[in-house]
C-alpha cells in the first residue's frame, strides 16, 4: 500500500476516533492525514470509499496480528482479533455514539471486508487443523462482530474463544466420525429408480 494511501486510511481512523463516522467530513481526513485534500480524492471519491477502505485495511491488520499468535493455538489468535477490536478506539466511538452504523459493523454481510475476513477465518481454522466449513467460520465472525456493540474483557474473550475453538474442534471430529452411506443401499437406490 503506498504512503498516501496509508496516511489516509490513518487519517480516516483518527478523524472517526476524534469526530465520529458522521461528522468527519473529507477535511477532517486530510488534515489529520497530513495531506491536501485533493491528493485524498485522488485516491477516494467519497468518506464511504475512504471507510471501506478503512475496514479492509482493519481486516488485513487484525488477521496479521491473528496469525501471529495462530501457533499460540486457535483460541489464543482468536483472543488476539477479539481484543483488536473491542479495544479499538474508533470502534469505541462509533458503538457509544452511532449505534446504527456500529450495527451495521457487526452484520455479517457481503462486500470486500467480510469476503475477506472470512477467507482469513477459513484460513487459520484449517491451519489448526479445525473444522473451517461455513458454519464454523460464521460462528467465528459472530463471535468477532459481537466486539463491536458489547465488547468483553480480556480473561472473558480467553473463555470464549476456548469455547469456541473447543465447539468448532468437535465439530470436525463430529463430521470425521459420521459412517459412509451403505454401498449395498446406495446400490439398491440405483437400480429402483
Amino acid at each position: 500500500m503506498g504512503r498516501t494511501r496509508e496516511a489516509a486510511l490513518s487519517g480516516a481512523v483518527e478523524a472517526v476516533t476524534k469526530y465520529g463516522s458522521r461528522k468527519a467530513t473529507m477535511g477532517d481526513v486530510a488534515m489529520l492525514a497530513g495531506i491536501a485534500k485533493a491528493t485524498l480524492y485522488n485516491h477516494f471519491r467519497t468518506k464511504d470509499d475512504v471507510y471501506a477502505a478503512v475496514v479492509e485495511a482493519e481486516v488485513e491488520a487484525i488477521a496479521a496480528a491473528a496469525f501471529a499468535k495462530l501457533p499460540n493455538g486457535f483460541d489464543v489468535a482468536l483472543a488476539e482479533a477479539a481484543a483488536m477490536i473491542a479495544e479499538s478506539p474508533a470502534v469505541r466511538r462509533v458503538a457509544a455514539q452511532e449505534p446504527a452504523v456500529a450495527a451495521g459493523l457487526a452484520t455479517l454481510g457481503e462486500g470486500n471486508g467480510w469476503t475477506s475476513a472470512r477467507a482469513h477465518v477459513a484460513r487459520a481454522l484449517q491451519q489448526a487443523g479445525l473444522d473451517a466449513s461455513s458454519g464454523a467460520v460464521d460462528v467465528v465472525l459472530r463471535y468477532l462482530a459481537s466486539q463491536v456493540l458489547a465488547p468483553s474483557g480480556p480473561a472473558e474473550r480467553a473463555a470464549a474463544a476456548a469455547l469456541i475453538t473447543g465447539a468448532v474442534a468437535s465439530s470436525r471430529d463430529e463430521a470425521r466420525a459420521e459412517p459412509a452411506p451403505d454401498s449395498a443401499q446406495a446400490d439398491s437406490s440405483d437400480t429402483s429408480s
